[in-house]
This record gives C-alpha cells, sequence and structure tokens, in this order.
C-alpha cells in the first residue's frame, strides 16, 4: 500500500504478520501446526490512523481457498 485510501497520506506504516507460540500474532490458521499459519500484513496509516490487513502471498491466498 502507497497511501494511505482514506485521507491519501503517503505515511503508512507496514506491520509484518507472523505466527508464535500458542497461536499468538496476526495470521489465520489453515492446517494443525503454527507451520500451517498464513501471515497477515497489517497497514496503518500514520496521519489518520487507518488500518488495513492483507496477505501478501497469493500462494497464501489459494491455500485459504482451498481450506474454506
Amino acid at each position: 500500500m502507497n497511501s494511505c485510501p482514506k485521507c491519501g497520506s503517503s505515511d503508512v506504516i507496514r506491520v509484518p504478520g507472523r505466527a508464535g507460540a500458542y497461536g499468538t500474532g496476526n495470521n489465520i490458521p489453515y492446517g494443525p501446526t503454527i507451520f500451517s499459519y498464513i501471515p497477515v500484513t497489517r497497514f496503518v496509516c500514520g496521519s489518520c490512523g487507518y488500518t488495513e490487513e492483507w496477505i501478501e502471498s497469493r500462494d497464501d491466498v489459494e491455500k485459504l481457498r482451498r481450506k474454506y
């Protein structure tokens, strides 16, 4: 995301998704182990605070499509 869709600011902070112990972190599980979690990246506008979440890998989107 290059600019905020709400206010147009280019001050956008990218917070990478991760999978931690016991399912913590920003992720979506698609299997039974921590190795089968899909990270969800957050984008936060530094000007207005608007947030969005994205799955950045096309392969991960396909994994979710097959699961759900």
